[in-house]
């Protein structure tokens, strides 16, 4: 280039003979050309510096022979013109030959473009670092992505979304796609936002969102006659395919807007159709125990804001009709005439077995989910309260627990007692009457206790302390008490033996001294002991004020046990018995004959006792008292004798007689709940000081964990206490009550 006499460069001369010449046109017929797979170095050194300094050179003479705003603009209008006559006519001729022909040359066009671009940016860096940033204006790798922009993508961006569209739904129905193809078109939307997505969501991500919607609306119509299994692996198959096709070519900010649209579309629409299905909906897989479709039916619909909630609310149903059905075999069994008793293994079995599978079904395959858990809950409140028979649930839950724990009863391991501990009080959680069935299982403890029928101390200590866990220390403190009586018992028992030693008597006699609070109350007749009796218990009675003075003793003779050598014949046996059997057996063991009347006066005992008592040992399996006239009941005519004749198979030979005691006392029980409620309202008006009725009984209701107490009580308790001062209403409005300290 030969310049002028003062060597200044020209516009033109500049621009034609050394840029356009040797740059561009060569650029363009290179692009125009094909390159090579991987070419790069389309100038090489030499030429690049040459064509670097021609520009630096007429961006740095002086003014006004600075060409910097003129080959700034003649920059753009090299691309706008490549762009016009070369870009744009490949593209529009592409149009119509198929998806996959068009996006092929945008891809291919838009390659070229990055070259050319990167290629004019080095030639003109100098424009870049001083023109561009002194005027602010956009970089030329900006400038030349504007041209593109306006001139291409906003020109054929219609066509090219169709066909991207048409590519994905060709992939949606099974057909292979050029991934790769759709990605690079992907990423030339998201360049075009210059920097934000803007372009991308607004181009392709709201149609493909509608697409989307429209592909899978007909979709669920064609699933919806398949049973709900087959939907469901459908929807996720589905699901995970979208997920796929996010991670393979679409931008991540993609997935949870087609996921969103795809779970709308395929699952919240017909989640009631699905789950209601007769045959196949979600009572049907609770009843056919199909884990696997639960467990997925669970997944997909925990994807929608509230897609839990109608299955929780028919697993409450199904597993409620479930327990209403074992009622009412229960129901059946004692219409068919089977005795009613508060001993039905068979029942609270069997409402166990129905906890623990379901139990298993929530935490397996509904993962514990909340709304699971509570539906179990519900379902099993219902269940555990609904009585059947005389005998409440409670009632027949503590005696269950006495079958355990008690020698004789249910043939278990400690790890099978364990287990079996563990879900009785499982259901316990459930009960609302929690005091009755303590009260319950309290006076079954103290006959096992004090009969010495436990089948072990520590399976007694584990129940309490998960009670204790369930209702904490106030509910099992009595049980506890009990416990420490023994353990203490045991010391003194030891103590007293060695008095015994030292008095002449033909009785092996020791005694078990209890705290009156813990323990239930017994009837204690004043029945005639004999001799020796009086005498052991004369000794004991000495020792003990010696030992405690200031206690106060009493005698519980009704829960005495004892063991007695009889005599029948040749053979020689030992039976055990109550204290109060073995009374009646050494009054008739001298052979002699006595009227009911007789023993009664002998031993005064009133008939309501002497009944149960003859009868265990004259009409039971062990008839060691004859009885005439011979028959299974006990009258006030009969007449005993020592059965001559008796004869057993066994040595040592138990003797059972039934209780003289209720098993509980509702009256008790009643009282209790009384100063239960008493407490609560005192201590609720103590913090507030004043309170409408109804938040006063509500707060109560609420406090009240171990039974559900009427309103029409806690009414009577509070009248009660304003009755003694401890409330007063208020003086304008009787519905509101303060606190007297």
């Amino acid at each position: 280039m030969s310049g002028n006499a003062s060597g200044i460069i020209p516009l033109e001369e500049g621009w034609n003979d050394e840029i356009k010449a040797k740059a561009i046109d060569k650029l363009e017929a290179m692009l125009n050309g094909g390159l090579k797979s991987g070419e790069t170095n389309m100038f090489g050194p030499r030429e690049y510096v040459q064509i670097y300094t021609t520009c630096y050179d007429m961006c740095t003479q002086r003014s006004p022979y600075n060409w910097s705003r003129e080959l700034y603009q003649r920059h753009g209008e090299t691309i706008e013109r490549y762009l016009a006559s070369t870009v744009i006519p490949a593209l529009r001729d592409k149009t119509g030959q198929g998806g996959t022909t068009l996006l092929t040359e945008l891809q291919h066009r838009w390659g070229d473009h990055q070259i050319m671009n990167k290629w004019l940016k080095k030639f003109f860096t100098y424009l870049d670092r001083y023109y561009v940033k002194h005027h602010s204006l956009p970089t030329l790798s900006q400038a030349g992505l504007r041209c593109f922009r306006t001139h291409v993508y906003d020109e054929m961006k219609r066509e090219t979304t169709a066909a991207i569209l048409g590519l994905i739904n060709d992939e949606r129905e099974g057909q292979i796609i050029d991934k790769s193809l759709v990605k690079s078109i992907v990423e030339l939307y998201e360049n075009m936002g210059m920097g934000s997505l803007d372009a991308y969501n607004g181009d392709l991500e709201e149609p493909l969102l509608q697409s989307t919607r429209e592909f899978y609306a007909k979709r669920r119509e064609e699933w919806i006659n398949d049973s709900t299994p087959d939907y469901l692996v459908k929807a996720e198959e589905a699901l995970q395919e979208e997920r796929s096709r996010v991670a393979d070519y679409l931008s991540s900010s993609s997935e949870p807007k087609i996921l969103r649209v795809v779970e709308e579309e395929i699952l919240e629409k017909v989640e009631l159709v699905l789950l209601e299905k007769e045959t196949s909906g979600c009572r049907a897989l609770l009843q056919n125990d199909k884990s696997e479709d639960l467990s997925r039916m669970f997944r997909l619909f925990q994807r929608l804001e509230n897609g839990l909630t109608p299955i929780a609310a028919i697993v409450q149903e199904f597993i409620t009709s479930m327990g209403q059905e074992i009622l009412k075999r229960r129901q059946a069994r004692l219409d068919g005439g089977e005795k009613d008793k508060n001993d039905d293994p068979k029942f609270v079995k069997a409402i166990i077995e129905l906890h623990e599978k379901y139990l298993g079904v929530v935490k397996k395959d509904f993962s514990g989910h909340s709304l699971f858990q509570k539906a179990l809950k519900d379902a099993f409140v219902e269940i555990v309260n609904k009585n059947v028979g005389s005998f409440t649930n409670a009632e027949l839950m503590s005696t269950f627990c006495d079958r355990i724990l008690k020698s004789g009863g249910e043939k278990l391991s400690e790890a099978e007692v364990e287990e079996s501990l563990d879900r009785i009080v499982q259901l316990f959680s459930y009960l609302t009457d929690k005091d009755l069935f303590a009260e319950i299982y309290r006076n079954q403890l103290s006959k096992r206790l004090l009969n010495q029928r436990s089948t072990s101390d520590d399976a007694e200590k584990l129940m309490i302390a998960k009670l204790k866990v369930q209702c904490g220390t106030q509910f099992t403190s009595k049980m506890e008490g009990m416990l420490a009586d023994l353990a203490v018992g045991s010391q003194q028992r030891t103590e007293f033996e060695q008095r015994m030693r030292q008095v002449e008597t033909s009785l092996d006699f020791s005694v078990q001294v209890l705290t009156t609070g813990f323990w239930p109350t017994y009837k204690s007749p004043q029945v005639t002991l004999t001799e020796e009796m009086n005498k052991c218990m004369k000794v004991f009675r000495e020792w003990h004020e010696l030992k405690h003075q200031k206690r106060k003793l009493g005698w519980v003779l009704t829960q005495g046990s004892a063991t007695v050598r009889g005599t029948f014949g040749k053979k020689s046996y030992e039976i055990q018995v109550s204290t109060l059997q073995a009374i009646a057996l050494d009054a008739l063991s001298g052979g002699e004959t006595l009227s009911f009347e007789d023993l009664s006066q002998r031993l005064n005992l009133e008939e309501t006792i002497l009944k149960p008592l003859m009868h265990s040992l004259s009409c039971g399996k062990y008839k060691v008292i004859a009885k005439t006239p011979a028959s299974n009941k006990i009258n006030t005519t009969d007449k005993f004798t020592a059965n001559a004749k008796f004869s057993s198979n066994m040595r040592k030979i138990r003797i059972p007689m039934a209780s003289l005691d209720a098993n509980f006392n509702t009256k008790k029980v009643e009282e209790d709940r009384s100063i239960a409620i008493e407490a609560a309202i005192v201590r609720i008006m103590k913090a507030r000081k004043t309170l409408q009725h109804q938040q006063l009984l509500s707060e109560v209701l609420a406090q009240l964990s171990f039974f559900n107490p009427n309103p029409r009580v806690v009414k009577k308790r509070i009248e009660a206490l304003i009755d003694r001062e401890y409330l007063e209403r208020g003086t304008d409005n009787p519905g509101v009550y303060n606190y007297l300290a």
